[in-house]
């Protein structure tokens, strides 16, 4: 089940997720049997053991609620307080998150019995207990002057199960649970190890983090390791500006061998005595723009195919030629037939048919047996933490005007604010030539422009869930 599933009025429960879930029978505070969704019982386990050894008990009043057990509790809170105090603070039926398992309404124990009420009392310590919710994956669920974002008042004894990084980052950025599924958004620095895919680094991220949409800025093969930018949420938008960003790779290789897939872990095609030696002069002719041959073992498609499938069916293809920029390229080491070289590269360049080409240039063949990317734009692999960094929560999470360090920031007043939201052109009143990004007085990333015929225009709104 995912734990940041959000349910509200707007995002109304479905009977498909009752299907996902996995529910456990525990005790309330009068010794009733009510269910809880697995994880997040252990979880509170976890959290009730905490607090004792702190002198604190904590109970359960309430849980997982069927949408026949939601409807009973709206319509009789109705009959005594009236619609309008109800909706305050009990959602009308599908559009309670106690269906979901995942939400727990708590009671502090005061001396020999539980308080339910919230009152001079029970505040101070559920207020105390809020601070350490989420190292236990805990989030307050309807937090104070978040009433007209979640739809309902403070209710300091409702807290909900999202995951572990899920509720650090909404502690640590004071975010709602509306907040972060629907606006939340940055990009993670990551050091991929050789052995896994770009995809899979995603779909751990998208995991860990409890977010759909998320995206890698750049393919690495599996045999590679290094920089990986990820986009998390809204970031998602500028994946395209990202992925642009030049990169730089340290890779070697070996003449005199030719594997299909270009690189060490393919199958032998071809092997040869290298005759000529003269690499040095071969690399220093190659800062040059060029036609390069994408290889068949890569994702770029043809007729709507990847060329992989083709490779892997056996079928003729004609493979695309792309324009590429080698910025730089120098000879790092040479031994016998194995030799290492650093470049800098403009998006699309593939690593192995630029391997390929210097060989052929002094008439040989060769296979990249490692490849490293070392930098993407200006971040480089110091800068990069690994998804075990990840999972442990030791990582930063990177605004996304952060990563674009290059461009102005700009803060607007509420005038202009308005006029972002719209998405309406703009005078180029900050004097800029490409881009620039908008945020506003309480620091929240607007937009990103771009400069044409003398006027900004936008490139991405932010203001939107689009």
């Amino acid at each position: 089940m995912k734990y940041t599933k959000l349910v509200n009025c707007k995002n109304p429960y479905s009977w498909k997720d009752e299907k996902r879930q996995v529910l456990v029978s525990y005790q309330d505070i009068d010794g009733n049997e009510i269910w809880i969704e697995e994880k997040t019982l252990q979880s509170f386990l976890l959290l009730q053991s905490f607090l004792k050894e702190k002198g604190m008990d904590i109970g359960i009043t309430s849980a997982y609620r069927s949408v026949e057990e939601q409807e009973i509790l709206f319509q009789k809170r109705v009959e005594e307080v009236g619609l309008e105090e109800t909706k305050k603070y009990v959602a009308s039926p599908f559009c309670s998150e106690h269906h979901t398992g995942l939400a727990l309404d708590i009671a502090v124990k005061i001396e020999d019995g539980y308080l339910e009420e919230a009152n001079e009392q029970t505040i101070p310590l559920l207020e105390e207990i809020h601070s350490y919710l989420s190292s236990f994956g805990f989030v307050l669920r309807y937090p104070k002057e978040k009433e007209s974002i979640t739809g309902f008042s403070y209710e300091p004894w409702h807290i909900r199960y999202v995951g572990n990084i899920p509720a650090m980052m909404m502690e640590k950025y004071h975010l709602c649970l509306e907040e972060y599924v629907e606006d939340f958004g940055g990009v993670l620095y990551i050091f991929k190890e050789a052995g896994m895919t770009s995809f899979d680094v995603v779909q751990e991220v998208s995991r860990l983090f409890g977010i759909s949409k998320v995206g890698h800025t750049g393919t690495l093969d599996p045999m590679a390791k290094g920089v990986l930018l990820v986009a998390v949420g809204k970031a998602t938008k500028i994946v395209e500006l990202l992925t642009s960003k030049e990169k730089e790779y340290v890779a070697k290789a070996r003449l005199g061998l030719l594997t299909d897939t270009g690189d060490i872990t393919g199958k032998i095609v071809k092997e040869e005595k290298v005759e000529s030696n003269n690499l040095s002069y071969a690399i220093a002719s190659f800062p040059q723009t060029y036609l390069q041959e994408v290889p068949i073992y890569s994702a770029v498609k043809v007729n709507g195919k990847k060329l992989y499938e083709y490779a892997r069916e056996g079928k003729e293809v004609t493979l695309p030629k792309k324009e590429v920029h080698i910025y730089e390229i120098e000879l790092l080491e040479q031994n016998g037939n194995d030799f290492t070289f650093r470049t800098l590269v403009s998006k699309g360049c593939f690593i192995r048919s630029l391997i390929q080409d210097i060989a052929a240039s002094i008439g040989t063949i060769a296979t990249m047996t490692d490849l490293l990317r070392t930098k993407q734009g200006s971040i480089t692999a110091e800068e990069c933490v690994s998804l075990q960094d990840i999972q442990r929560g030791e990582f930063e999470m990177h605004r996304i005007s952060d990563v674009f360090k290059e461009y102005p920031l700009v803060q607007v007043d509420e005038a202009i604010e308005k006029k972002i939201r719209n998405g309406n052109s703009l005078s180029n009143f900050c004097q800029v030539s490409d881009f620039v990004f908008f945020q506003n007085a309480q620091g929240k990333l607007l937009g990103i422009y771009q400069e044409k015929n003398g006027e900004l225009v936008v490139y991405k709104n932010f203001c939107t869930n689009s």
